[in-house]
């Protein structure tokens, strides 16, 4: 389906931690792993294609933040991610500084 993956591509953005702390705090917000395609794993979600997205998880591949990352987040509240919505979700990979 190349609309959703067009649709999805245009809600691909850059966001900082301040703007995704209410997200996070609904616990809607599923780190990505810099090797997969923020666009693939959103179509994935989207599509409701379980057995990929949940490869991802036992891989850890896709996951909610720790604690610990949290905590580091809310140190830097201007870090940056590549962020892309899939309601209700908001997948994230984390920018390098």
């Amino acid at each position: 389906m190349a609309d959703l993956r067009e649709k999805l591509a245009e809600n691909l953005d850059e966001a900082r931690w301040e703007w995704l702390i209410p997200h996070h705090e609904r616990e809607m917000v599923v780190v990505v792993n810099e090797e997969l395609d923020l666009l693939d794993v959103g179509e994935a979600i989207a599509n409701d294609n379980a057995s990929s997205v949940q490869h991802w998880i036992n891989q850890q591949l896709i996951y909610k933040p720790s604690v610990q990352q949290v905590s580091v987040w809310n140190n830097n509240r201007g870090q940056r991610f590549n962020a892309l919505i899939v309601d209700p979700f908001v997948l994230v990979q984390e920018l390098s500084a």
